[in-house]
Order: structure tokens, then C-alpha cells, then sequence
């Protein structure tokens, strides 16, 4: 904002300061990359990373008395005889309705009095003018009018450039615009509350995909020319090697994101059409959900699960799928039980909270830390609670057995489909049976289902014969059943969903499991003798939060559909 950057800069920054949206620090980095750019303070704290768009125009709009606009943009060009397109992209103004004598106008800089006069002298209407982002306004310029000069140029250049060619390709990589891409590609991931960002090259288009609450979802992607200066430029972020496009490789990026410190896993791997690269993000500073009582469980539940973590010694396992919320529940247990007379050690890969109290300590198989070598030396510490992020093999495994037959609380994961299976996968690992039993607390299988959006659930009707013929323990003599859906709104991105919660079903290691334990230990059995004691299966837990209006009937049946 030309007229902004000149008069009320400073004002602005602490602005968002007082709001806490930004620290003292970032507003006083931004003011002085400013002075050496020129560019606008909002602009340069969003591409810092520093605070989020929605939150500067929000601010913005308040501050300077003009409303935020929010309604929905031209098909086709309006005024577009009297108004040139190069005018419009120089003045990051477009007009987007017009009625009577009067044009509504959106632009970047509201101050901007020598443009608002302009166009006003040029088409001769009253101006109602609102505020909108500089990259919403580029953006449908170009869906207007085609794309900018400046941008048609960065895609010839990258369509010139050879895969092959490194150091023309590590120089395109470090291009303002190439940088403003991918900090947008992560910021609006974020802001998303996406948990995992996925470029794939095809032959004649680059995708882009967020995993949102667990389900893949398209985005607009970079040009397809931009590819090889997109992706080596995550690859120099990450610290890889971007001459290597024939191997996988893994590297890490920590930056600062709309007021977060963010940590991304980048995975690189090499495909027909180029390299796909996977981040998932972790927001390593975010504690705020690692609390039991928000992650879902019924009363009775929570009781037992507040129980077993708390005895002195023994191991308690969490299973499932890969994304299913098992280092969530560890972590969750883990804090409430965090107080000073008791000594935490943990070993994971990676990661992916931080705590105070707790020393964690990061994998590294590259230098021999792995699981079991990181365990044997842990006990050492004399620890009272340990937690071993994976069981990955019979020796992690019989280390963890061992330090719960000596005195120590264990923690662990386990990739089974539910709790009864977690007893099979040991024994198959080589375990004895009768260590096991004897060290076993409970076990505990989860899943995460999407929550149906407050702003637009709505209920419908069931037929419960169906419902009964999906595996949901439906009452005979009911006709139907009442359910809820989300129709889909601009809160949860007419996804129908916001938010995720977990369905549980616990296996309590009580004496008639033990026995059943050591002289048959299959998994049908254990199922059965199980359900006898009080488990309540994943489906069961499920059909009670979809009668609650917590999920859809649909979201159950997705993640249970192996049972």
C-alpha cells in the first residue's frame, strides 16, 4: 500500500502486535526487511510466515474502516474497455460488480487515492471500494485477463531449464517467486490444517494434494513448467541433495509459519515423470489437544485408560494404522501423568511434540541409535516411565518386556487392526507367552473419524435394516434411525467435516486374559474372551458417536471397513 507504507507503516505492526497476532521480534524483522524491499508490511509478514492473510486483512480492514470482501468474483471482465488490464495489475485493483452508477471495486491498497481517482475519472461511477489480499486480486486477474508477463517468464525459463542442468536449476530454486510459491504451497497448508502436503509430477500436470482431517483433497498447483524449480527448491530447504533424483531421500525443514513453529518430514521419491515429494507437518509447539479428555473417550473409558497408566509398572501398547492418533493418546497419557517425582524418557522417530519434564530422544539409525540400542541404555537413566515409540522387532520388543518385569511403566505403539491382534503380532515376533502375560496391562486400538461440521449438520432418517446389515448394533425393533450428516458450508469448506476424533476399544489384561494368553493365544479367542470381560469393539464405540452426532455412519464404515 503505497499510501500505507508511507504514513501509518509503523502503526499498522503494532496494530497486530496489541492483537497478538505477531511478537515484537518478527514485527521489528519485518520493518527492517521492509525498508531494504519496499514491499507492504501485510505482504511481508504473510510471506514470512509471521501471521496468516486471513488475520492481516481482517486487521487491516478494521484499521483503515474498509470491509473485507467476501463475495464472489467477476466471470468476466468488468469495464474491461475503459480499465486496461496492465493498469489493474500495476494498481492491484479489480472491479467486481457493477449496479447503476455505482462499481464496486476490490484493491490491495484501499489509501491509494491516485488510483481511486483514476478509475473513478475513467468510467465516471461512484466507487464502493472493499479490501482483498494482493495474491486474491493477481489471482483472478490472471483467470481474467491470463497470466503475468513476469510469471509466462518464470515458466518459460523453466521449461528451458534442464532437469539435468543443477546449478541453473539451484538458481532458479533461489528466485523470489520460486520462494513465494512454496511458502504459500506450506502457509496455505496450514492454514488448511492440513497434516501432510503432496506434489506428484505427471506428464502433463503437476498435483497438488493436502491430507485434511485424513482425506486428500486437490489444490491449485504450481505450473507444470515450475516443477523442477519447486521441488528443488523444497529439496535445498530440506538439506538434500538436489543432483540425486534416482534414490528416496529424507530431510527435514523447520521453519515459522502463520505464528508457529513448524517442523516438516520431506520425503522425496523418484517416479516416471519426476520426483514426488511428501511434507507432513508437525506443529511441534502445539499442546493444546495432547489432553485425554479431548480426544473422545466415553466416561468409562477414560476411567480405565487414567488407570492403567497409572500403575507403577507393566506396558500398555496403543494400535493401528499409520495416522490413527496413536502418538496423540501416548503423549496425552504422558502429560497427565508428568510430575516431578517421576523421571519420563522417551524414544521416538520423530519427534513430534514437545514437552517440558520429559526427555525425549530422537532415532538415529544412521549412527546405531535405533529403538532397541536407544532402550537398552535408557533404563540405565532410571527412568519410572519410558515410552518406545514403535515395537518394531523382537528385540525392542523383549527389552521393553523386561524393563516392565523390573519395576518400569512402559509406553509403546503397534501397527495391528485391533487389540486382540496386538497379542498375536508379539508372539509372532518371537515373545513368550508367558512374558507377555505377565507384563501386559491393556491394549488399546483407536481410529480417527472425521466430526461432522456444527454450522451445517442436519439429521436424517435410517433405515435401521440397513444399518443393521452394515455391522452397527442396531435395536430389531426399530424402523429406522435418526443420523446426521453436514451439508456442507463455508466454515469446513463445504466438506461437510471439521475436526477429528478418535473410536477406542480397550482390552483390559486381567487374569482371565492372561490365562487365555498362555494357552491360546489367538486372536479369535482372545477377541471373544475379551468382549466377555467388557470390550467393547471399535464398530460398537462408533455407532454410539454417530447416534451422538459426532460422525456419520459412512465415516465408521471407512475406518473400520477391515474389522
Amino acid at each position: 500500500m503505497k499510501a500505507l507504507l508511507s504514513t501509518d507503516r509503523k502503526l499498522f505492526g503494532e496494530v497486530l502486535r496489541d492483537k497478538g497476532l505477531i511478537a515484537e521480534d518478527d514485527l521489528a524483522n519485518a520493518l527492517a526487511l521492509q525498508k531494504e524491499s519496499g514491499d507492504r508490511l501485510g505482504k511481508l509478514l504473510v510471506d514470512l510466515g509471521f501471521v496468516s492473510q486471513r488475520d492481516v486483512l481482517a486487521c487491516l480492514g478494521e484499521h483503515l474502516g474498509v470491509p473485507v470482501f467476501t463475495g464472489d468474483y467477476p466471470a468476466v471482465p468488468i469495464e474491461a474497455d475503459r480499465l486496461p488490464h496492465r493498469f489493474l495489475r500495476a494498481a492491484l485493483a479489480l472491479p467486481v460488480h457493477m449496479e447503476g452508477d455505482v462499481l464496486a471495486l476490490v484493491m490491495a491498497d484501499p489509501l491509494d487515492t491516485e488510483t481511486r481517482s483514476a478509475i473513478g475519472q475513467r468510467t465516471g461511477l461512484r466507487l464502493d471500494v472493499h479490501l482483498a489480499s494482493e495474491a486474491a486480486i493477481c489471482d483472478h486477474l490472471d483467470r481474467l485477463y491470463g497470466a503475468d508477463e513476469s510469471e509466462t517468464m518464470i515458466e518459460t525459463l523453466g521449461e528451458s531449464i534442464g532437469e539435468d542442468d543443477i546449478e541453473q536449476l539451484r538458481d532458479l530454486a533461489s528466485e523470489v517467486p520460486v520462494i513465494r510459491m512454496v511458502n504459500l504451497i506450506i502457509s496455505r497448508a496450514v492454514e488448511s490444517r492440513a497434516s501432510d502436503i503432496h506434489i506428484e509430477p505427471f506428464e502433463k500436470e503437476l498435483q497438488l494434494r493436502y491430507r485434511v482431517d485424513g482425506v486428500l483433497q486437490n489444490v491449485d498447483a504450481p505450473p507444470n513448467a515450475m516443477r523442477a524449480a519447486v521441488i528443488s527448491r523444497i529439496k535445498l530447504m530440506a538439506k538434500l541433495n538436489i543432483a540425486e533424483r534416482r534414490l528416496p531421500q529424507d530431510g527435514r525443514i523447520k521453519l515459522k509459519v502463520l505464528g508457529k513453529e513448524i517442523d516438516l518430514r520431506v520425503s522425496t521419491l523418484p517416479t516416471m515423470y519426476g520426483e514426488s515429494v511428501v511434507m507432513r507437518i508437525l506443529d511441534k509447539s502445539s499442546t493444546d489437544l495432547i489432553d485425554l479428555r479431548r480426544l473422545g473417550f466415553p466416561a468409562d473409558l477414560y476411567d480405565s485408560i487414567c488407570a492403567m497408566t497409572s500403575k507403577p509398572h507393566g506396558i500398555f501398547l496403543v494400535t493401528g494404522p499409520t495416522g490413527s492418533g496413536k502418538s496423540t493418546t501416548l503423549y496425552s497419557a504422558l502429560k497427565r501423568i508428568n510430575i516431578p517425582d517421576r523421571k519420563i524418557i522417551t524414544i521416538e522417530d520423530p519427534v513430534e511434540y514437545q514437552m517440558d519434564g520429559i526427555n525425549q530422544i530422537q532415532v538415529n539409525a544412521q549412527i546405531g541409535l535405533t529403538f532397541s540400542a536407544g532402550l537398552r541404555h535408557i533404563v540405565r537413566q532410571d527412568p519410572d516411565v519410558i515410552m518406545v515409540g514403535e515395537i518394531r522387532d523382537l528385540e525392542t520388543a523383549e527389552i521393553a518386556i523386561r524393563s516392565a518385569l523390573t519395576g518400569h511403566l512402559v509406553f509403546s505403539t503397534l501397527h495391528t487392526n485391533d487389540a486382540p491382534s496386538a497379542v498375536t503380532r508379539l508372539i509372532d515376533m518371537g515373545v513368550e507367552d508367558y512374558l507377555l502375560a505377565s507384563s501386559l496391562i491393556g491394549i488399546l486400538a483407536q481410529r480417527l473419524v472425521r466430526v461432522i461440521c456444527s454450522s451445517c449438520r442436519k439429521p436424517e432418517s435410517a433405515a435401521a435394516a440397513a444399518m443393521r446389515d452394515a455391522g452397527f448394533p442396531v435395536d430389531e425393533t426399530r424402523g429406522s434411525v435418526e443420523v446426521y450428516r453436514g451439508a456442507g458450508c463455508e466454515a469446513c469448506a463445504y466438506t461437510g467435516f471439521e475436526g477429528r476424533q478418535g473410536i477406542f476399544e480397550l482390552l483390559d489384561v486381567d487374569d482371565a486374559m492372561r490365562g487365555v494368553i498362555t494357552t491360546s493365544p489367538d486372536s479369535n479367542v482372545l477377541k471373544s474372551q475379551a468382549e466377555r470381560s467388557g470390550m467393547r469393539p471399535l464398530r460398537d464405540d462408533g455407532w454410539s458417536k454417530v447416534l451422538a452426532g459426532v460422525t456419520t455412519p459412512d465415516e465408521i464404515l471407512r475406518v473400520t471397513q477391515e474389522m
